[in-house]
């Protein structure tokens, strides 16, 4: 692809030889000739000035250097727009593997893809462009919208709702058992039924091998344009609000209430009963044991606004210097 095509397809202002052939994208550090790369993050832009890219996708205001410049607003987006210029993931033609078991009863609407050894019981309804990958289940009485991509081995537990364009990464289980148990009085756990199910809104996706339980009463819901990453659990009865982040191995106890907006960083956890309210962002290995305010930036654990924290981090470490004043002065 000529760089002026490329340019013209993103929208964005070109800095250089129009006729240079850009044939794949790379990172910064690793891209060759021919490659497209980008530069969002500030860390990284010294190394515009010497990768051996054809061309970089960078801000309007960024500096001139040797590369050509596609320059426009959000070059991480423009990024991303390219790869799929030059990817092209496998293609799912119409049509039901003969090993997959598919209840009388259930619905399935036009040009789905169903893979081997997919299981669809009882009283399921799916809507039309679904791709069900192998050894997908969905459990009695689920339903989905329009356009539902599940890789294999999904799994969606009975009475569950999904809606439309939600993506199920490898191993994604909906609707477990949330963990509820009362105590009886001899000491032993009564498991409590776990009747209320879990419903992705549009666009929601889930990724690999992350757990969205059910809840023991009313349901766990995951709002519009939610992602949710990797190994996150997200506790029975909680709530995840639109257009949310939630990152690698975030874990969310039961009835948790997070706003619209928020972006959880790897491993933070959230106490039950929480309120993380809209736009908060927790950085990474954050512990929430309260509410969190709309709009706050926290860190540490217990979760403190991010400036204190690191005020509080730059204090620790001098600490040792800090006790032998203390001893001299005494």
């Amino acid at each position: 692809m000529k760089l002026a095509d490329l340019a013209n397809h993103l929208g964005a202002a070109l800095h250089g030889d129009p006729a240079a052939d850009i044939t794949g994208v790379a990172a910064i550090d690793t891209a060759a000739p021919g490659d497209l790369t980008f530069v969002a993050n500030p860390k990284y832009a010294s190394l515009a000035r010497s990768t051996r890219a054809s061309a970089v996708l960078v801000e309007p205001s960024f500096a001139e250097i040797p590369a050509a410049t596609l320059r426009i607003e959000n070059p991480y987006l423009a990024f991303a727009r390219t790869i799929e210029l030059f990817y092209r993931p496998p293609a799912y033609a119409p049509g039901i593997h003969p090993t997959a078991a598919i209840a009388p009863t259930a619905k399935i609407g036009a040009n789905a893809h169903i893979g081997a050894y997919v299981v669809i019981g009882e009283h399921v309804t799916v809507g039309d462009n679904a791709v069900l990958l192998p050894h997908v289940v969905l459990y009695p009485y689920v339903q989905t919208g329009d356009n539902l991509f599940a890789h294999a081995h999904a799994v969606v537990r009975e009475h569950c709702q999904l809606g439309d364009n939600v993506i199920l990464q490898n191993g994604a289980i909906i609707g477990a058992d949330g963990f509820g148990f009362a105590k009886q009085s001899d000491g032993t756990w009564y498991k409590i039924l776990q009747s209320g199910p879990a419903v992705l809104e549009d666009s929601v996706e889930v990724q690999a091998n992350a757990c969205i339980d059910r809840a023991s009463i009313g349901e766990t819901r995951i709002r519009t344009g939610a992602k949710i990453d990797n190994l996150v659990q997200v506790g029975h009865g909680s709530t995840v609000g639109e257009n949310t982040l939630l990152c690698a191995q975030v874990g969310l106890a039961g009835s948790t209430a997070i706003g619209k907006a928020v972006i959880l960083a790897g491993q933070v956890g959230v106490a039950g009963h929480c309120t993380v309210g809209d736009r908060v962002i927790a950085t990474a290995q954050s512990g929430i044991p309260g509410d969190v305010a709309p709009g706050k930036v926290v860190s540490g654990y217990p979760a403190i606004e991010n400036r204190q924290w690191l005020r509080s981090v730059a204090l620790f470490n001098r600490l040792p210097e800090l006790l032998r004043s203390f001893k001299q002065i005494k």
